[in-house]
């Protein structure tokens, strides 16, 4: 999967966020995902079979919503001869509106990933769980489990464990039989243990070195010897700087990748709240000049300063979820630009007489602030609110600030 910029990361996860809010009244939501290797008329031939085993649901209203959402899909899939490169998922279904009454909801999305299976499934929620999965999927760690009998290599990809290479050992086990001398004996036992760390390094370097995208490496394996390999230098100077952390596990083969996981998972989401809370201290730290040094907040002064090229990088919190949206009144004619809490109805009176106004046009904020961005080559961060400091960014920042270039008046 190639990574996910900030803005098309955001959007998936808007997009996430909107069908979990959907709850269907009884079993009215229909989850469809079909992945890039399933054969089309494969699928209209399973849905032509759930359409027709629909029949027999009792609820009359239910039973009609079912074959309205399956009979809506095989519209559209009639004119599909393969799916996209990573598969397709179909979400559609009835939804509430109030005095008994549903409408039905249609979201057809490409996901960033591959998707893994053929799903179908009806419900009164929308299944979103491989969705998810693909917002970790453009984070990558290497992987290493190791002591003197063997060594299994890996990536985490999201959460997709991708096991590279399971090497055994050739070193003797430390004992006094042999016919040699107990000296001798233990030397060579490390010439062959430095032989053996040497290629695991070597095999460290073919597999981690050039991987840009890579975020750390961690490692893991039972006792001292994994402590040993990391300080001794058997890894590139570039890998040593990636290495985050050791751990112990009790297995260094495959199962051994899963407990080193299960064991950094904690360090590994520190990780991200960790790059977040830099890119903040570095506003922190233009603010707390005494002449505001090169830094400038809220939307007004930060939007000032996009459209004059001024930013270097814009601090956006996730955490807004603002609309921007032009009304046009229909009786006076004018237009208005108002913004709104997103999943609020769009709904507004002209000032001036009262009357009621058409939306014209809506935009996320944060897409909009993106797309300046673009035009003007300024770098883009989206923070969480899973720190103080991203907190601290929604809550008085108003949910934007910017470093600038120079500085903007």
């Amino acid at each position: 999967m190639a990574k996910l910029t900030p803005r098309q990361r955001y959007d998936f996860k808007r997009t996430i966020e909107e069908l979990e809010e959907y709850k269907g009244r009884a079993t009215e939501l229909i989850t469809l995902l079909i992945p890039p290797t399933k054969q089309i008329p494969d699928v209209t031939n399973y849905l032509r079979n759930e359409l027709s085993q629909s029949s027999n649901i009792k609820s009359k209203s239910t039973r009609k919503n079912v074959m309205a959402a399956i009979e809506s899909i095989l519209s559209r899939l009639r004119n599909t001869r393969f799916p996209p490169e990573m598969g397709i998922a179909f979400f559609v279904g009835h939804v509430p509106v109030g005095a008994d009454q549903t409408r039905m909801v249609a979201h057809v999305v490409e996901p960033p990933a591959p998707l893994p299976t053929f799903m179908y499934r009806c419900d009164s929620y929308f299944y979103l769980d491989h969705l998810k999965d693909m917002l970790t999927e453009d984070e990558v760690f290497g992987l290493l489990v190791i002591d003197r009998k063997e060594a299994t290599l890996g990536f985490l990809r999201g959460k997709r464990v991708i096991i590279v290479k399971n090497v055994q050992s050739l070193v003797p086990s430390k004992h006094g039989k042999g016919g040699q001398s107990s000296v001798r004996f233990e030397r060579l036992i490390e010439i062959a243990a430095h032989e053996y760390f040497k290629k695991i390094g070597e095999l460290c370097n073919e597999t981690f070195m050039g991987q840009d995208e890579l975020k750390g490496i961690i490692v893991g394996g039972p006792g001292a010897t994994k402590d040993f390999f990391v300080k001794n230098d058997y890894l590139h100077h570039e890998l040593m700087k990636k290495v985050l952390d050791t751990f112990d596990t009790g297995y260094t083969d495959e199962s051994g990748l899963y407990e080193l996981i299960e064991k950094a998972r904690p360090a590994l989401q520190h990780l991200e709240v960790s790059h977040e809370k830099e890119l903040m201290e570095r506003l922190f730290s233009e603010i707390r000049k005494e002449d505001g040094g090169l830094s400038v907040y809220g939307e007004k002064h930060v939007k000032a300063a996009l459209k004059a090229g001024a930013v270097e990088m814009l601090l956006v919190s996730e955490g807004m979820k603002t609309y921007n949206r032009t009304f046009e009144c229909l009786r006076c004619g004018r237009t208005f630009e108002v913004h709104q809490v997103k999943g609020n109805e769009p709904i507004y009176n002209c000032p001036d007489d009262g009357a009621e106004c058409n939306l014209v046009k809506e935009e996320d904020i944060v897409e909009e602030l993106a797309r300046i961005c673009e035009a003007y080559s300024s770098q883009l961060e989206l923070i969480s609110t899973d720190s103080s400091e991203g907190n601290m960014l929604l809550q008085a920042f108003g949910g934007m600030a910017a470093v600038l270039r120079y500085r903007f008046s």
